[in-house]
């Protein structure tokens, strides 16, 4: 079974987000980016399976500039055999992605596409919807279980009334939640591994796509600054100043 992951490149989580001065939007150059921790999840879980026996290959895939390489790379060293880098210097809009990733997988012609639930630089979370509805297979979302049993997949998920269990036949679309697994640390020599494996630079003209300029972002600005704190004695002082407010 060939297993595909995204693998988006961000900028690290404890990095702070900085506002540009005149707002069109983040600060990104001299910032330090990494993988996008919920593909790190994708990436470790199809991993697993190889562990397993129940995925033959995996293919690590992104969307981006030059520097994706280095994503591509990690990748690489968490464990996937191949990676395909869909080079587009400018920036790229969630349906684009989407459009591109699908592409890909029906390329490479796999069973089972991973990819992490959301990116944390806008957290749209969407792309991996976009992709099994472009595709039109099924999909399970926020996976926290796995288990594929020869042509199935059974995904355990959360949502607000606890855990659902979704079964479905592959192929298929699954997008990773926090609580699935935990990335392993990277070894040094599965680093330099890594930089023997190839890649495979495509366009976005050679998988037949064309870039989709369906949103502009308008304004970035910062969160506003929280106001001081009042203290109250009493219950009744509570409940006055909440009033005032209007809270309640």
């Amino acid at each position: 079974m060939k297993a595909l992951v995204s693998v988006k490149r961000v900028i690290d989580y404890n990095v702070r987000i900085q506002v540009k001065p005149d707002g069109s939007g983040v600060v990104v150059d001299g910032v330090k980016h990494s993988v996008n921790p919920f593909d790190e999840i994708a990436m470790e879980e199809a991993v697993r399976l190889k562990e397993k026996g129940k995925v033959t290959e995996i293919i690590a895939v992104t969307v981006g500039g030059q520097k994706c390489e280095e994503t591509l790379r990690t990748a690489l060293a968490f464990g996937a055999d191949r990676a395909v880098h869909v080079k587009v210097d400018e920036e790229i809009q969630p349906l684009t992605a989407a459009m591109a990733l699908a592409a890909v997988f029906k390329k490479e012609d796999a069973e089972l596409f991973f990819l992490g639930k959301q990116a944390i630089d806008d957290d749209a979370a969407q792309t991996g919807q976009m992709v099994a509805a472009l595709l039109d297979l099924p999909q399970a979302t926020f996976a926290s279980k796995v288990d594929i049993d020869g042509g199935k997949a059974v995904v355990t998920r959360e949502v607000d009334a606890g855990l659902e269990t979704l079964e479905f036949d592959l192929p298929g679309i699954i997008t990773t939640d926090l609580r699935l697994n935990e990335p392993r640390y990277l070894k040094l020599p599965d680093i330099m591994k890594a930089k023997k494996k190839p890649i495979e630079t495509v366009s976005l003209a050679d998988l037949g796509v064309t870039a989709i300029a369906g949103l502009k972002s308008v304004k970035t600005a910062n969160p506003p600054k929280r106001s001081k704190g009042v203290m109250v004695k009493t219950v009744d002082e509570l409940v006055t100043a909440l009033k005032a407010k209007g809270l309640i």
